[in-house]
């Protein structure tokens, strides 16, 4: 008898352990410090965070809490969930103690200890139902704020969805004037090319006859010097057939005068006769 008490205690630990697991999204502050590695400061961030950012979706999530890493993370692990009631862990360390000093007596009294846990589960049951009806008010609480966060996130996007619905056909027609938009610019391009190839062909002739005509605009003072002188020796010209013509005047009356008794002399001799 004392044996079959001894393995109904350790399978009613056993299946304790086996179903145990704290809720993170609805457990309290002693709930979760009942967890390996989590004390009263990690019970409050993991509380915190949760308030702040809303339930956790996945296990790893606690990751993000301060204070929690991988290790701490792995020791917890086992003993966690997301979703259900929280179930917190039988204390087995006195039934450990218990068990061991069983086998020392042989009296009657020696499977008491077997019975301990059960009171406790009761307490923990009853108590079970408390805390997830406090916990459930906040839990809504944050879902709706999620919720209403997720809302304003998304009132933008509601607000822009009817105004690109009126957007698409204007976005479809500008598509099909793109086609139409692209002959016209070709056509446009074309004339211009058409405008500017003889322009185009007249600039290497220009570019050529531009030396000569840089040439031309150098010689073009000489010219002028030339054409200058040309005229100073016109207009001496002009000035100087007066005078030769006075001469020629002067002349040809010496040649009368130096004539003038020649022709006596014949006139005289002309008498004579």
């Amino acid at each position: 008898m004392k044996r079959f008490a001894l393995l109904l205690a350790a399978l009613m630990a056993y299946v304790g352990f086996a179903l145990a697991a704290v809720n993170i999204n609805t457990a309290t502050k002693e709930e979760l410090e009942t967890l390996e590695g989590i004390g009263p400061v990690k019970s409050q961030a993991i509380i915190d965070y949760r308030a702040k950012h809303g339930p956790f979706k996945s296990l790893e999530d606690v990751k993000n809490v301060e204070g929690i890493g991988d290790k701490t993370f792995e020791k917890m692990k086992p003993d966690i969930s997301t979703s259900g009631k929280t179930v917190v862990k039988p204390v087995a360390s006195k039934e450990k103690s218990e068990t061991k000093v069983a086998p020392k007596t042989e009296t009657a009294p020696a499977a008491k200890p077997a019975a301990a846990p059960a009171p406790a589960k009761a307490e923990a049951k009853k108590e079970e139902p408390k805390a997830a009806a406090k916990e459930e008010p906040r839990a809504k609480k944050e879902e709706k704020k999620a919720e209403e966060k997720k809302s304003k996130k998304e009132e933008p996007k509601a607000k822009a969805e009817p105004k690109a619905k009126k957007e698409e056909p204007k976005k479809e027609e500008a598509k099909k004037e793109e086609p139409k938009a692209k002959k016209e610019e070709k056509k446009a391009e074309e004339k211009k090319s058409k405008k500017e190839e003889p322009k185009a062909k007249a600039e290497p002739k220009a570019k050529k006859e531009e030396p000569k005509k840089e040439e031309a605009k150098k010689e073009e003072p000489k010219k002028k010097e030339k054409a200058d002188e040309k005229k100073s020796k016109k207009d001496e010209a002009k000035k100087e057939e007066p005078k030769k013509d006075a001469k020629k005047a002067d002349a040809k009356k010496a040649d009368a005068k130096k004539e003038e008794p020649k022709k006596d002399d014949a006139k005289k001799d002309d008498a004579k006769k």
